[in-house]
């Protein structure tokens, strides 16, 4: 459908995939390769608008089954104003989450809800990266990192560690259906260290070189 390289990045609260998201935008760019590095909830004016709907506030400020349908609707104008554009164009683009965080936060975690999360994403998107690095580390290493960052989008780091531990779980669970679509990073390291591995891997599916 597309003649560009779509790649996500997924990962529990705090685990460095924002940092890793952008070393290797800065790499590809260096390599000459067009792209695009953009985020969920978000990448586009209106997906932007709802993620600050979804991401402050009270915990329990919405069900399980409201959150899919912004994090979906979201998804859908992020997919139709950023993300085909680009891959049509050619572009590598570059996504901080994309549709398996909903499989995991709100389709595995928050209620017996993924046959409707993926019966929506069939409806409603029916796109999947062609690449998804998943960057795994300890829960509470990375819930520790994700509130010392007083970023004021922490509604999901306030749900506290259980509930980062079986997201960690459900990603996990996800990249061992998937193995051809994930590659999973051991992010309890330096983000350099981190960087080196994913840049391994990312550049050569891209066409580029270090």
């Amino acid at each position: 459908m597309t003649s560009g390289l779509f790649i996500s990045f997924e990962g529990i609260d705090g685990s460095g995939k924002s940092t890793q998201t952008r070393l290797l935008a800065e790499a590809l760019r260096a390599s000459g390769r067009e792209t695009i590095l953009t985020r969920e909830p978000g990448g586009s004016p209106g997906a932007e608008e709802i993620r600050q709907l979804v991401l402050t506030g009270d915990p329990t400020r919405w069900s399980a089954e409201t959150e899919l349908l912004l994090f979906t609707a979201a998804r859908r104008d992020h997919l139709e104003r950023t993300i085909r554009p680009a891959l049509d164009a050619g572009h590598t683009v570059i996504t901080d989450r994309f549709a398996d965080s909903t499989r995991v936060y709100q389709g595995a975690t928050r209620g017996d809800l993924r046959d409707t999360v993926d019966r929506l994403h069939a409806l409603m998107i029916g796109t999947e990266p062609d690449l998804t690095f998943l960057i795994d580390m300890d829960p509470a290493t990375a819930l520790a990192r994700g509130l010392a960052r007083r970023s004021g989008e922490d509604r999901f780091e306030d749900m506290g560690l259980g509930f980062q531990e079986t997201l960690r779980a459900g990603f996990l669970d996800l990249a061992a259906q998937s193995p051809d679509r994930f590659r999973v990073i051991d992010g309890n390291r330096t983000p350099e260290a981190v960087a080196a591995e994913i840049s391994a891997i990312a550049l050569p599916r891209a066409g580029a070189t270090a």
